[in-house]
């Protein structure tokens, strides 16, 4: 199982040099770097798009990631256009997380209606696929060719077939889920013919249950594990050790 880290913090932290942690995280061992889409919430937590361009520029070689984007916050037009620039930054790095969203103040933050997100989310797709791939479509001309990019789709209850029948794989979030629920999921996805599974945002608060929560993950067969590192939490090296 590859381990992973968010880019980002999610508690209530000082700014801080999203170049400088990058750095540190590659320079630990981690593979991969991942950063989700929170606005409304109280703390900054720096847009997507800024952060992995960021991340890019002083990396090489790791993947980085969306874990992920809330789809019906944006158009798909406009939300195409933002992933087209970044792949161009990133290059082949890049993996796409998107998502429905889950928490209703990131949605009234930016006057998006939080009880249609499943129907938008799925009206959006399609569309947002199709000016990837092609960099354009009938309506908006965005780049004169796509980019072939995978898809991951972060969601819960029957999302979860859906991700292994339409997606490139399966992001779980570890942040407010227990082990016991992640694995039965898992089994879940792996059972409708599922690819690529990951769970994201893996505390870090206790290193001893983080241990043993990873192991679980790996014992699973989940393929990454990303793990959240806030300011005041354990030394990345710390982390990085627990699965060496």
């Amino acid at each position: 199982m590859r381990l992973g880290a968010t880019l980002v913090h999610l508690s209530a932290a000082p700014a801080y040099p999203v170049a400088e942690w990058a750095r540190r995280l590659v320079g630990e061992g981690f593979e991969s770097l991942w950063t989700p889409e929170i606005v409304g919430r109280g703390p900054l937590v720096p847009d997507p798009w800024t952060t992995l361009a960021t991340a890019a520029a002083v990396t090489e070689h790791v993947e980085l990631g969306t874990a992920t984007v809330q789809v019906p916050l944006h158009h798909p037009a406009d939300l195409a256009h933002r992933f087209l620039s970044l792949a161009h930054v990133c290059g082949d790095r890049l993996a796409l997380g998107l998502s429905p969203g889950s928490t209703a103040a990131d949605h009234e933050a930016l006057g998006s209606d939080f009880s249609a997100r499943f129907r938008t989310f799925r009206a959006a797709v399609p569309r947002l696929r199709t000016l990837l791939a092609a960099g354009g479509d009938a309506d908006a001309r965005l780049a004169l060719s796509g980019v072939d990019v995978p898809v991951l789709l972060g969601s819960w209850g029957a999302n979860v077939e859906r991700a292994a029948r339409e997606f490139d794989g399966w992001l779980a979030s570890g942040y407010r889920t227990s082990p016991d629920e992640i694995v039965a999921a898992h089994a879940r996805f792996r059972s409708a013919g599922g690819r690529r599974a990951l769970v994201c945002a893996v505390p870090t608060t206790d290193l001893g249950a983080t241990r043993e929560a990873l192991a679980r993950y790996a014992e699973a067969g989940f393929d990454d594990a990303i793990v959240l590192i806030e300011p005041d939490g354990p030394d990345p090296a710390a982390v990085r050790a627990l699965l060496d």
